[in-house]
């Protein structure tokens, strides 16, 4: 059994490396693009309740910038958070966000509100490296979301953002790993099946 779960481990890493490749070849053009189409296809398909708080993730090596939709649902009295990595191997935590917020960098590099209140979001949209037709996603292995959906009651309405050349026939879930309730590309949100 555990030779089995390391060449599921390498195999996944593998994936991993491949689906982030395909995304930062993409060009600055294109990026911007697929960003916003993926924007403009949660836009159109969901709105979330006002006062509600919507977790959301800095965008890293390309993954879909989704920063639109955000602004445009803060306008209408959503509040986004970003995610904080307060604990090795712990599940995160969330800070508001607001468009015209200084950001910090945190031990990963990452811009996040370095101060503030903690919020519980009532949604997530989660970036994909890779995903499936069943709603599993493909992080970069350090399993924070996993854990922090493990946790949240209730659990928060989780969308995956991607690019649909990062979409695959299965990642292979582990028991671990959670299922997102829709995914939206550039070419539209879809609901698992």
């Amino acid at each position: 059994m555990r030779c089995q779960d390391q060449v599921r481990r390498e195999e996944r890493r593998a994936l991993r490396a491949e689906m982030l490749r395909r995304r930062v070849a993409l060009s600055a053009e294109e990026h911007r693009h697929w960003s916003a189409r993926v924007a403009a296809h949660l836009m159109a398909e969901w709105t979330p309740p006002f006062g509600s708080v919507v977790g959301f993730c800095w965008p890293i090596h390309h993954e879909p910038d989704v920063r639109a939709a955000l602004e445009h649902w803060h306008g209408l009295g959503v509040l986004a958070a970003l995610p904080v990595v307060v604990a090795p191997k712990a599940p995160l935590r969330f800070r508001a966000w607001t468009p015209e917020m200084v950001l910090v960098k945190d031990r990963h590099g990452i811009p996040t509100p370095g101060s503030g209140d903690w919020l519980t979001p009532d949604s997530l949209i989660l970036p994909l490296n890779a995903f499936d037709a069943a709603g599993y996603r493909l992080g970069y292995g350090g399993g924070y979301f996993d854990r922090t959906l493990a946790v949240l009651l209730p659990r928060p309405l989780c969308i995956g953002v991607g690019f649909e050349i990062n979409r695959v026939e299965s990642i292979h879930p582990q028991p671990h790993d959670q299922r997102m309730d829709w995914i939206a590309t550039e070419c539209g949100v879809f609901r698992p099946v």
